[in-house]
């Protein structure tokens, strides 16, 4: 049997593509938030005061890993959970102080990997890149479940 040629499977290649990513950020950006952090920190300056359901789906990411990263951040003091006061069942987050100042400075930092990130592309391929990207994540969208954010498998 030949073997594989790997440069022709996407997924071996978006794992490649995500090792660039994690050096990049923990060399640039930074060792102590993660990626997935710093999105929810993000989308907490987009939104104030979403619960957590909608951080996960704001920014893609599945129900158990949406809550662990949400009790690291609130460890670190960097968000508040407030009960919601027209369901209290949910709770409705936003940044503290320390969760501002963390994403402000984070977020020039990140602006500075991407540049290194796509330093091999010029403009009109950056653009062809992240148009093909959004479109692959964008058609995987229909093979999860309704309100999870996995993927959905089905049995042989």
């Amino acid at each position: 049997m030949a073997a594989v040629d790997l440069a022709t499977h996407p997924g071996h290649l978006a794992r490649r593509l995500q090792q660039a990513h994690y050096l990049l950020w923990n060399t640039v950006v930074s060792e102590e938030i993660t990626s997935p952090q710093f999105a929810v920190l993000n989308a907490l300056v987009a939104e104030p005061g979403l619960d957590q359901r909608t951080v996960g789906e704001r920014v893609g990411l599945d129900r158990s890993t949406i809550a662990e990263v949400i009790t690291r951040l609130t460890r670190r003091e960097l968000i508040d959970k407030v009960r919601d006061p027209q369901d209290g069942r949910r709770w409705l987050l936003h940044l503290t102080p320390a969760g501002l100042r963390t994403h402000k400075k984070l977020a020039v930092r990140t602006a500075r990997m991407n540049q290194i990130f796509l330093a091999p592309l010029d403009g009109d391929e950056r653009a062809i890149f992240f148009d093909v990207i959004q479109r692959v994540c964008d058609a995987t969208e229909s093979l999860r479940r309704p309100g999870d954010a996995e993927p959905a498998t089905t049995s042989p």
